[in-house]
């Protein structure tokens, strides 16, 4: 007796190769994102003419009731502890709200200073 061939099924694409692919775009992309914390409150931020943005990694929150946020520390006394350590060569970026009193931000200025920051830069919006 003879019987017929099973046909041989055609072989199908490997899909390894799109795999590999869409792991490495994932690592690019993580490598090239700038993850950034959500902010500690809402700061609605005054608005100003300026030619040059104030530019910087370290941010210091002021919100419209006057409390302040850096990094993970909330509160003045978290806040200027956690800013001991602080390069005295980078500037302090300030986000307050646009509701703050200058005198919340002249009080907090000296207390600044007697924990080593120099330089201070207020965020605003451009108009």
């Amino acid at each position: 007796m003879r019987f017929a061939r099973p046909r041989r099924r055609p072989k199908g694409e490997s899909i390894i190769p799109m795999i590999n692919v869409v792991f490495l775009l994932l690592i690019f992309f993580l490598m090239t994102a700038r993850i950034v914390p959500p902010e500690p409150f809402a700061v609605e931020l005054p608005e100003a003419a300026v030619e040059t943005p104030a530019e910087g990694q370290s941010i210091l929150h002021i919100s419209a009731e006057g409390d302040l946020a850096f990094g993970g520390a909330q509160g003045e006394e978290a806040v200027l502890a956690a800013l001991a350590g602080f390069d005295p060569d980078e500037p302090l970026m300030l986000r307050a709200d646009k509701t703050v009193q200058g005198a919340v931000i002249a009080t907090l200025l000296p207390k600044l200073a007697s924990v080593g920051i120099r330089q201070v830069k207020l965020v605003s919006a451009t108009r």
